[in-house]
């Protein structure tokens, strides 16, 4: 064999050899989108499934052209600050912040200069997380599903399920700042129509058994659930403490009534989340969030559940179910 084809054969096995190496380089240097939320992975699984939907719609797979690494404060909204910091120290390409607006704060608090994709339920430009709707502006954008904005549609569609209702209780979430904010709403709603609303408060599984003791011995009319992401982890539990005080009961998502719950009125979850996967994509791919307006839904869900309505004995009127977007028999 001549020198020159020697070491040509020399060199292409050393190519050979560091292929590998060079592979676990370029794996090594996946971008980390890094996840934080307000409550559990146990109950946030159909959200996930939402966000992972979008970012793969856009063309990355977790595990194999990125990574997501989760912090999930299990309720404790305090624990957000400390997490969001982790995530920052992590070096992380993107922060996804999700479970309402306290892990959107954390986030924006821990950086100027890492991306934020947030979902949250009430007013961004408000929260001061972005300055303007269609411009964000500075370092986080993402999708607000207006879940508070609803709160009189919320109350006026279950006085229209139980027109002769006329006290109402609401369970808002007293570790959740945004939840002071809804509860304005629905008592401002209820004081315009005549009504009496009675807030009860609850910041954890113990509280919301007793905020149901509460609300036996005050004997309301209806329930309304405030769109609180851990009362959502909750879900099960809150649906049999209402169903136990038969009591007529509108929430936020549809996840509710799939658990059993009598109705629900807002904007699908898994497409919300899909949406902000498909933005976390986007900025992955060179897009600056200060140029991705805020995405508002489009269209709202209500969703009723006959099989609940008949243990209240109750009978929907034929407009509301003309009306409704699903009926669950």
């Amino acid at each position: 064999m001549r020198r020159r084809e020697f070491l040509g054969v020399l060199g292409g096995a050393a190519a050979s050899n560091l292929c590998p190496l060079a592979a676990g380089g370029q794996q090594a240097s996946l971008p980390i989108v890094g996840s934080l939320n307000s409550v559990s992975s146990a109950m946030w699984t159909n959200n996930l499934a939402g966000f992972r939907k979008g970012l793969s719609q856009i063309g990355y797979r977790e595990g194999q052209n990125v990574t997501i690494e989760y912090r999930w404060a299990e309720g404790r909204y305090d624990l957000l600050p400390a997490m969001a910091q982790e995530l920052v120290a992590r070096k992380v390409s993107v922060i996804f912040a999700s479970g309402g607006p306290g892990a959107a704060r954390a986030a924006k608090a821990a950086t100027f200069s890492i991306p934020i994709v947030f979902t949250v339920g009430t007013d961004p430009v408000a929260d001061g997380l972005v300055a303007s709707m269609n411009r964000p502006g500075g370092n986080a954008t993402g999708v607000s599903h207006l879940a508070v904005a609803l709160a009189s549609k919320r109350l006026e569609l279950l006085s229209e399920l139980v027109p002769k209702a006329r006290t109402f209780a609401l369970i808002a979430n007293s570790n959740n700042a945004a939840d002071e904010a809804d509860s304005k709403e629905t008592q401002s709603a209820a004081i315009a129509r005549g009504h009496i609303m009675r807030l009860v408060w609850a910041g954890t599984k113990h509280e919301i058994d007793a905020a149901f003791g509460e609300i036996s011995r005050q004997r309301p009319d209806a329930l309304i659930i405030s769109p609180d992401p851990f009362f959502n982890t909750q879900r099960a539990h809150i649906v049999a403490g209402a169903a136990r005080l038969a009591l007529p009961t509108i929430y936020s998502w549809r996840e509710y009534v799939d658990a059993n719950g009598l109705m629900s009125y807002g904007a699908n979850l898994f497409d919300q989340y899909r949406l902000a996967g498909i933005y976390v994509g986007r900025i992955l791919k060179g897009e600056k969030a200060a140029d991705l307006p805020v995405i508002q839904p489009t269209k709202f869900e209500l969703v009723l559940n006959l099989k609940a309505a008949r243990a209240l004995d109750l009978e929907v009127p034929p407009v509301l179910l003309a009306r409704a977007d699903e009926v669950i028999e």
